[in-house]
Parts: structure tokens; sequence; C-alpha cells
């Protein structure tokens, strides 16, 4: 019996570890790499609190390692669609119910799990199983992730404490349901992270949720759902499975109880998905939430004034960390012609300088793209480049997955600001440059305001404050994540909440209260402590 308001530990943001030589959680984490790395794990689907497994087993490879197998995963079917969303309904009502603070504690102990016992073996599942450097994997896999649960807490928290105002002989009161029906999270490859968020956000709203993950980030997913379970999370409360995507959302989107989307993908796959939700919107029990982030074409505009060596980090960082697979990557960038000799000369040293490889090996900054449907995606737009006459390789440009699928980071300079690679999604580390005249900055913005469908993140480098606000104006819808004098990549839960607008998704805001908001449904609960006994009102007296 709950008899208490309770207020659960400040939320603050995960320490990301160094992972320097000499450091306990480089000793540790290369130990689980070696130990991983020798088992043959089979990773079975996770259905109403038990696990499932299939005849159906598909490989598991390093994108860096293609010839290593880490293991198989048992890969499902409709039948096991089906009975993920039973187990979900059936759990619903004790889930609803549990007291908000219970729900919590499971979410608050699944950070510590994470961050304390979990972290070398979380760490160690990214980086094997989606070629993310130590680092990276430290702050996506540990430290955002943390974040989420423990932030996400706190803002449930202050959902709750939000009540509306009473008057005399009247009580007023506010009651934040779940969703009448299942949530379907579907998760990307790139972020660990993002994969725990899409499931247990909603979740810890009092929702139940059916999860499906991409392929290629199983093996993690498989270290998530390991520290839920031991953090308490009930049967049926989030369900994984691994099947195909058509055949996971011709069931769900077609179950009357189907109450809400938690997406993160392609464009193309949530436009197709949200047009068959709308196609079903009669046979459902209530509206669906449609909550998605999907593409971008992220930019980097420089000013004149700004500074060239700090224009040139950031675009390092910002395209080529994690290959350039983040949503948020710099992918395009205006440049000065003053500027652009400087900057350069110093991308060019740095991307001489980079080593590539395995994530096994911590001194390699570049590791593999995801798998070979990405890396030949990836490489025909640098083939075409190097055959058209208005594309130039500044750097890179070489390919190779004889071993695994490495492809350098790559620069192009082109003469035509709306060539090929300024416009198209890549997701891979490739970054386009237009040099524009000084005295056409305001021209410029309007072509980088033009050229892409996208609006999730972009980047201002300047010194002077008038261009600083005259440019932030004209941007104002050009990215959800918006950076002055630095990178567009490396949201922080809490500090830079994450999305973006037009083509690159609705907005919602991971990693804020405003993305929780989407998984409730409010009731207002009116009591009168004196109801009137007379229908008769004072105005009708004749005298």
């Amino acid at each position: 019996m709950s008899n208490a308001f309770h207020t659960p530990p400040v939320a603050m943001n995960e320490p990301v570890l160094s992972y320097a030589p000499g450091s306990p959680e480089r000793a540790e984490l290369k130990a689980t790499l070696k130990q991983m790395k020798k088992e043959k794990v089979k990773i079975p689907m996770h259905i109403n609190g038990k696990s499932v497994e299939t005849k159906d087993l598909v490989s598991i490879h390093p994108p860096h390692e293609v010839k290593h197998t880490l293991g198989h995963y048992c890969k499902g079917g409709s039948k096991h669609v089906k009975e993920a969303i039973n187990a979900a309904l059936a759990a619903q009502e004790a889930w609803e119910l549990m007291p908000w603070q219970e729900r919590a504690g499971i979410f608050l102990r699944a950070a510590d799990l994470l961050t304390g016992p979990y972290r070398a073996r979380m760490n160690a599942a990214t980086m094997l199983g989606q070629s993310k450097n130590a680092f990276q994997a430290e702050i996506d896999a540990v430290c955002e992730m943390a974040d989420f649960f423990r932030f996400n807490v706190e803002y449930m928290t202050q959902i709750y404490a939000q009540q509306p105002e009473s008057v005399d002989g009247i009580w007023n009161r506010l009651e934040y349901r779940p969703l009448e029906g299942f949530v379907f999270a579907i998760s990307p490859f790139n972020f660990t992270s993002i994969a725990a968020n899409l499931c247990v956000a909603p979740a810890m709203l009092g929702n139940v949720v059916v999860w499906k993950p991409a392929e290629t980030q199983i093996y993690s997913a498989m270290v998530i759902m390991e520290i839920l379970v031991e953090a308490g999370l009930p049967p049926g409360v989030i369900n994984l499975i691994f099947t195909d995507g058509p055949v996971a959302g011709d069931i769900a989107f077609n179950h009357p109880e189907f109450a809400g989307l938690h997406f993160t993908g392609s464009t193309k796959t949530f436009q197709y998905m949200w047009k068959t939700i709308g196609d079903n919107i009669a046979n459902y029990k209530s509206y669906p939430r449609i909550v998605g982030e999907t593409g971008g074409k992220d930019f980097v505009l420089a000013h004149p004034s700004a500074d060239a060596a700090q224009v040139a980090t950031a675009l390092v960082r910002g395209a080529y960390e994690y290959q350039g697979q983040k949503c948020s990557a710099a992918s395009r960038a205006y440049i000065p012609k003053s500027l652009w000799a400087a900057v350069k000369k110093q991308m060019v040293a740095d991307l001489k300088s980079i080593k590539m490889g395995s994530p096994e090996d911590f001194t390699n900054f570049i590791n593999a793209v995801i798998d070979e449907r990405a890396f030949d995606k990836i490489t025909s737009y640098i083939a075409k480049a190097k055959s058209d006459k208005g594309a130039k390789i500044i750097a890179g440009g070489n390919y190779d997955k004889s071993k695994g699928y490495f492809i350098e980071p790559t620069l192009i300079e082109v003469s035509d600001p709306k060539y090929t690679t300024m416009c198209e999604e890549i997701f891979g580390p490739v970054l386009t440059v237009y040099v524009y005249k000084d005295d056409e900055f305001d021209e410029t913005i309007d072509i980088l305001n033009e050229t892409s469908p996208y609006a999730l993140t972009g980047a201002l480098f300047a010194k002077d404050r008038q261009v600083i606000n005259a440019a932030g104006v004209k941007l104002r819808n050009a990215a959800g994540n918006y950076y002055v004098n630095d990178k567009p990549t490396g949201a922080v839960v809490g500090q830079q909440p994450f999305g973006g607008g037009r083509a690159s998704g609705t907005n919602d805001k991971a990693g804020s209260v405003l993305n929780l908001y989407r998984w409730l449904s409010p009731r207002t609960i009116k009591e009168n402590f004196n109801p009137p006994s007379d229908y008769r009102y004072p105005f009708m007296e004749a005298k």
C-alpha cells in the first residue's frame, strides 16, 4: 500500500569513463571482449518472460570480421508476433495498476546494473555486434542508456505531480493513464541506447510493448533484455521478437489493440507504416500515437568569421565518428573560400593520421560499416564522385570488404551545391563540401535550407554575434537540434533533447519530458463534495 509521495533520486548524467591505458575499465573491457568473442551464443526471443527458441538459426558476425561467428539468433514468424501481442495484452492490467514508484524502481535498478556489473558486457556486445570503438560504445550503450532510464523516471515524476486547480467544494484530479492496447517499438542498429529507450519509455509509464530490433543490433539487444529481467521487469511487459519487418508490421498494424508506434529508422519505412496505420484507422479501439525519428542530411555552415581549426575538428568528429552512421552526422558542409584552404589542410592531415580497423584494437578511430548492403550503397556514391567532373575526392575514397566492411573516411569537394552527395542521405563516412564566395553567405543559407527534405541536426560556426543571431533565425526550421560553434552530433539526455522535423520525424524529443507525454492518455476526475439537490438556479426566481 502506497501512503506517501515518493521522490526518486535526482537524475544525473552518467560519467563517461576514459578507457585510457592502465585504467581498470580498459582491462575489464578487453577481457570481456576476448571472452565474448570465444563464445558462440544462441539468442532466443523473449515472450511473456520466457526464452523462445526456433530451429531457424541466423548467424551473427562482427562487421569488421565477417568470417567470425559470434553466435546465432532464433528467427521467428507470424506465430511469435501474435504470441508477443497476446502476452503484452495479458500483462497490461497488472502492469498499469502497479504503483508508479514500483515501475520506476525497476528502471532505476536497470540503470545501476548497466553502469555497474553489466558495463563491460554491454559495451563489448555493442563493439562486437555493431563495430563501435570503445568510446562510441561507452557514450551510447552505457551512459546514454542509463541517462534515458534515470531522467525518464524524473520526467515521469514531474508529469504525475502536475495537477489541476480545485475550488471550494470541488476536488479536481488528473490521472495519467497509459495507452489502451500495446505499443510497437521498432529500433535501429546504430544506437544501442535508442533501442532500449524505444521500448522502455512507453513501458515506464505503464504501457506494454512488442519490441522488434534491427537484425544487426540483436547481439546487444540480448544484453538489454538480460538487464531488464534481472532488474525485475514482469513477464509480458516488454516482448522481444526477431522477425522480418513486414511480417511483424502486417500483424501489429492490423490488430484492433494497436495503440502506438515508437520508431527510429528510415524515412521511407516510417512513411509506409504511417500510411498503413491511416488505412486501418477505423479498425483500432483508439487513435494510435505515432512517434518517429528518421533520416537526416545534417549540415555544418561556416561563416568567414569562424575559426578554421575549430571547423575542421568539428567536421572530422561530426562526420566520421562511428563511420558516419549517426542520423545526426555531418554530411554536407558549406565553407567560405577564405577559410577553405586552412580547413582542408587540417582535415587532410587529420584523416591521414586516423587508423581504421577492428574496435578490439583501441587505437583505431574508424571501424567497419554495419553490413554489406550499407557498404555497397555508400561506396556507390564514392564511385560516382570519382567519375563525375563536378566532384573531387580530397581525402579517402578507398574501400574493401574482403575481411570486413571498411570504408575510408571520404571528403568530397563539389562545385554544385545541389550535387547528389549534398542532397541524398548516405549514412556512412562521406562528407561533401561546397565552397562559397565570402560575400554570398546569405544566399548560401537559402541554398542550404532548400537542399534537403530533412531537418534533424545542423551547426553554425561564427564569431560575429549579429551573424549568429540572423543565421539562427533563418535556419529556425532547418534543424531540430541546432548547434552554434559545435559539431552536430553528441546530444545528451537532459541537455539536448533529440529529434527533428520535416522529413526527419515527429520531433517528439527523446531525452525530454515531451516524449513521455506521447505515451499517456490523461483522465480528468472531478469530485463534488456537496452536490446540488434542486435543479433550479437563483436567476429563475421571479422576485
